[in-house]
């Protein structure tokens, strides 16, 4: 009898999008109302099911809808989607998505997700044009020759600076574009696919989880909640720091014992397939003369302008692809490509990636069947409800809990945060503790199930290193669980003291 093989990313999902469906027909559809800021006109606009109200834009409206939050983070633009009001839950009529809403989610998820596409295939452009002027192999045999024997700080570098990028901007989606290029550099360090996934992913896990500046969930579920986005900020740092620590450590020590003994790795049996594919056995002697030196400088300031356009700019996904777009142009003209190499190449280039931009489709999919079908709210309903009589210390975790579960149904966070704060924040004044206290359990939560909610960036991020979601659940789980409980008791002290 064959071996039976683990389902592909694609397939996970379609799966999941099945579910999701049926789930439609066995929850009850609800909505609460909702309230928008209009800019243009300085008013709110409230609307309740069909029905659609312009109020003043006053202080005093907020306090009628029993809104606990001043109106300067609206009127400075803090706080930029419309917000759930607290209260108003109320069941409508069912939505139930059957089977053509099923095989219509992954179209309608891929125009959704445009945007983040185009920024993955263009980016699978300019990793083929960086192939083919050779100087990638080039910088990769330098940089394995100047760390030999010190390989590990590879680690701490990547997952730290990678991390900094979560905590201070949310750097999340962006890092797709890492790695087809940091994954031969740690292969070449005689490491497994397995370490460079860990060091970028589990970096940005981590580091949107115990988020400080972010402004897409510590600073907009801040306002969403009522208080400043300096309150609580302190322990914020102290789970950044500790977790971050934790995650390196669990990272290198793999990574040692792989080093040590290539047959330990979790996916030995891919070894030969992975090296072949992202090319690091090939071109080692290639010189890296100074016309390869200056494309692979055109290459990192390509990341070094995303990410300052980003965090200082509001650049978003057009803006990044201009930029990746433009810096395959201009390293296709200093590596002296002719023209129809350029286009074939970078055609080819795209099309390596094109796997992950339908994953990343179907992923908003499941996302479009679950807002269709209505039942969003009503989770939430039910989730705010689960929690009345508790004691102080049962009550954290249980948002924890609550915040991971419904991550799987709303996996981004300004979304979760705008949806979720007005409802959730004034049930931490009824057990009598601090609103940033739901801030960190809805960060925490979400962060922790982010390691390996499917509906999220992982299963995108897998299909690009060619590792399988059962192979990252092996590896991922016990640093989950160790992270979980640390979590646990980090909340329930932090609710006593």
């Amino acid at each position: 009898m064959k071996k039976i093989k683990f389902p592909t990313a694609q397939t996970i999902l379609l799966i999941i999008a099945g579910l999701v469906a049926i789930l439609t027909w066995l929850v009850p559809s609800g909505k609460y109302d909702s309230l928008a800021y209009n800019k243009a006109e300085s008013t709110f606009t409230k609307t309740s099911l069909s029905k659609i109200v312009i109020l003043a834009a006053t202080q005093e409206t907020l306090d009628d809808l029993e809104i606990k939050i001043p109106l300067d983070k609206f009127t400075n633009g803090d706080i930029w989607k419309p917000i759930s009001i607290p209260n108003t839950y109320k069941e409508v009529k069912a939505s139930p998505q059957g089977v053509t809403a099923f095989i219509k989610s992954p179209i309608k998820g891929i125009i959704e997700g445009a945007d983040i596409i185009f920024l993955v295939l263009i980016i699978g452009g300019l990793i083929g044009i960086i192939n083919y002027t050779g100087a990638f192999d080039a910088g990769i045999s330098w940089l394995a020759e100047t760390l030999k024997g010190n390989e590990y700080i590879l680690i701490i570098l990547v997952t730290g600076l990678i991390a900094a990028g979560g905590t201070t901007f949310g750097l999340a989606e962006e890092t797709i574009a890492f790695y087809p290029i940091l994954i031969p550099i740690f292969l070449a360090a005689k490491y497994d696919a397995i370490v460079p996934l860990a060091c970028i992913y589990i970096g940005s896990t981590i580091g949107t989880m115990c988020s400080t500046t972010n402004p897409f969930s510590a600073i907009i579920a801040s306002d969403a909640a009522g208080i400043n986005w300096t309150t609580g900020i302190t322990g914020r740092f102290v789970m950044l720091s500790l977790g971050t620590i934790i995650c390196i450590l669990y990272i290198i020590r793999y990574a040692q014992r792989v080093k040590k003994d290539p047959t330990k790795s979790i996916i030995y049996d891919q070894k030969e397939d992975i090296e072949k594919h992202f090319g690091s056995t090939t071109n080692a002697t290639l010189k890296l003369t100074t016309r390869l030196r200056f494309i692979l400088f055109i290459f990192i300031s390509c990341f070094i302008v995303m990410i300052y356009g980003v965090s200082q700019l509001e650049w978003w996904f057009i803006e990044m692809t201009v930029v990746f777009l433009v810096g395959a142009i201009a390293i296709g003209v200093i590596g002296k490509i002719k023209e129809h190499h350029f286009v074939d190449v970078f055609v080819k280039g795209a099309g390596d990636l094109l796997g992950v931009a339908i994953i990343i489709g179907i992923a908003r999919g499941v996302t479009i069947i679950m807002n269709d079908g209505q039942i969003s709210d009503t989770l939430l309903y039910y989730a705010s409800n689960a929690t009345n009589g508790m004691n102080k210390g049962i009550f954290i975790n249980a948002m924890l809990y609550i915040y991971g579960g419904l991550s799987f149904f709303i996996p981004s966070s300004s979304g979760m945060a705008v949806l979720t704060m007005p409802i959730m924040s004034p049930l931490a004044d009824g057990v009598g503790i601090g609103r940033e206290m739901i801030v960190n359990a809805y960060q925490y939560g979400m962060g922790l199930f982010a390691f390996i909610n499917p509906t999220g960036l992982i299963l995108a991020s897998l299909a690009i290193v060619k590792v399988g979601y059962n192979k990252w659940l092996k590896f991922v789980m016990p640093l989950v669980i160790i992270l979980l409980l640390f979590t646990m008791l980090v909340l329930t002290v932090s609710v006593y003291i």
